[in-house]
């Protein structure tokens, strides 16, 4: 009897383990090769992938030279360059030079095809069916930091969540805020102005940190109203973690499961977090104040849950909604800003011909006063123009991302279910055939008649993102930058400061890699 007991558990272990080595050599194997093929054969190409790792080694070995050879050469030239791109991304020019403006790589486990054609990065664009959305290993590698927020879901569970945050963020409700943002932008002035008087005439700066507070403090008011102190918390732990993960090339089969030292830090800092919005949610909840934030409109939309009509996969409950939807809130109002107005500036302070004109525009449509109405934003031209060029130049994000969850034909190319596109938005917002022959230059004029006066392919041009989903936040973001760098410009003058090293690196987001060191005085 017990020989049969034990021939049966033989068997059902054998049989699991069978289950387990299909299921792997199918993800690693199978199901990569079943993808390239299906573009090969459309005479899609590119480099050949290691079974476990993809491309990765090649794409560090790549990095690491072109790393090398800058620091042979002092690390950072003494000119402001702004074709940084092929330093932080060589894999693609190499690639894209090789293989053409369509080729295909992998990431571990996940294959990419890398688009640069005009015509197909529209079509993309323009496409709104629910069948593209963002990849899921956004949701899997990236999920101490992103869950499935708005960020990194997709399909009916990301419209919901559109539908409930989109309104919140509306360019006439942002406009209400202008006050707070210039509340919390005059503290930040006062602050420089004391830390001038101590230095004297001139004060060398850096500015980047100043410019996270600011913008953390202005997305907690926006999102948390009353609680933002508990908001601003977050931030810095948010940071840390941002840090951590951009260290990781997502992809690598069960890399997230070790418990090494990074995945050990990361799922601390998830825990705190997590914990730090669930006090806050918490305290608004037992709070008996009426306050009309993206927070509370997220708790409204959360109580359907516990009403029955619930929006929410079988995988999500009603805390982990609000928790992950926090933190995306966070993540991309906070530090997008922040970058943005750190690398306007410093753009500024290197043409100090369009800092005078910016300035002049603000004097004359605010006035010396600082006293900023809403109604004032849309006369602000040029100061609009420079923050348009600021993310042509500069962009956030390095790339937009989309998953096919049904086969889509792109160009007369059948895009297979399962493939990830990626689109190098760099590449694009710097090519000469869009933009003119001084493409990697700044020239703010270009946007004088709007971005459809300014590149002959105005679809191509996605700081905020792209199509249906393009970000929710932008209105926030643009009444924000406007406000900031109208009040900063007002009271003070920027030049470039000697020991500024112009040296963009990437960090999940496109940053300043030493900061942005600037030497300030009194206008």
């Amino acid at each position: 009897m017990e020989i049969v007991e034990i021939s049966t558990i033989m068997k059902v272990l054998f049989g699991a383990i069978l289950v387990i080595l299909v299921h792997i050599l199918n993800m690693l194997v199978l199901r990569p090769k079943s993808l390239r093929a299906k573009l090969q054969r459309q005479g899609i190409n590119g480099p050949s992938p290691h079974f476990y790792f993809g491309n990765i080694p090649e794409m560090k070995r790549l990095l690491l030279e072109t790393q090398s050879s800058q620091e042979n050469n002092n690390g950072v030239s003494t000119s402001i360059s702004h074709n940084w791109h092929s330093n932080l991304f060589p894999h693609i020019y190499k690639w894209k030079k090789q293989y053409g403006p369509i080729f295909l790589f992998s990431s571990g486990s996940i294959q990419w095809l890398l688009v640069t054609d005009i015509d197909m990065v529209k079509e993309i664009v323009l496409h709104t069916s629910l069948n593209l959305g963002k990849p899921s290993f956004m949701s899997k590698d990236n999920r101490p930091l992103l869950g499935q927020g708005i960020l990194s879901s997709s399909g009916q569970y990301w419209a919901h969540q559109r539908k409930i945050i989109a309104p919140e963020l509306y360019l006439e409700k942002m406009k209400a805020k202008v006050n707070m943002i210039m509340d919390s932008t005059n503290v930040l002035l006062r602050l420089w102005d004391t830390k001038l008087k101590k230095d004297g005439d001139s004060l060398e700066i850096k500015i980047d940190q100043d410019l996270r507070n600011l913008s953390s403090d202005i997305i907690a008011k926006t999102c948390f109203g009353s609680n933002y102190v508990e908001g601003r918390e977050i931030f810095t732990k948010l940071r840390e973690l941002q840090n951590l993960i951009s260290k990781i090339f997502a992809g690598i089969p069960g890399y997230r499961y070790l418990p090494n030292k990074t995945n050990r830090q990361m799922w601390k800092l998830e825990k705190e977090i997590n914990s730090k919005i669930s006090k806050l949610v918490n305290k608004r909840q037992n709070d008996a104040r009426d306050e009309q934030d993206l927070l509370q409109m997220i708790l409204d939309s959360a109580k359907k849950c516990d009403s029955g009509d619930s929006f929410l996969p079988n995988s999500i409950s009603r805390d982990i909604f609000i928790i992950d939807n926090c933190k995306n809130i966070f993540f991309a109002g906070y530090e997008t800003t922040a970058i943005t107005a750190s690398w306007c500036l410093m753009l500024l302070s290197t043409h100090q011909d369009w800092q005078d004109r910016v300035r002049a525009e603000v004097l004359e449509v605010v006035g010396n006063d600082g006293n900023v109405d809403a109604s004032m934003l849309k006369s602000l031209r040029m100061l609009t123009m420079v923050i348009q060029e600021t993310l042509r130049l500069y962009p956030p994000a390095s790339s937009v991302n989309r998953e096919v969850f049904k086969d889509i034909v792109f160009k007369g190319i059948s895009v297979p279910k399962g493939m990830n596109i990626h689109i190098p938005m760099p590449i694009l917002h710097q090519d000469s055939k869009l933009w003119g022959d001084d493409a990697d230059e700044f020239n703010p004029e270009r946007f004088a008649n709007g971005v459809q006066g300014a590149c002959k392919i105005p679809q191509v041009y996605m700081p905020f993102g792209m199509g249906s989903r393009v970000c929710v936040g932008q209105h926030l973001a643009m009444v924000e930058l406007k406000v900031m760098l109208s009040l900063i410009l007002l009271k003070f003058r920027f030049s470039v400061s000697p020991s500024y090293r112009h040296s963009p690196s990437f960090h999940m987001l496109i940053e300043p890699g030493h900061g942005v060191v600037l030497n300030m005085t009194r206008v």
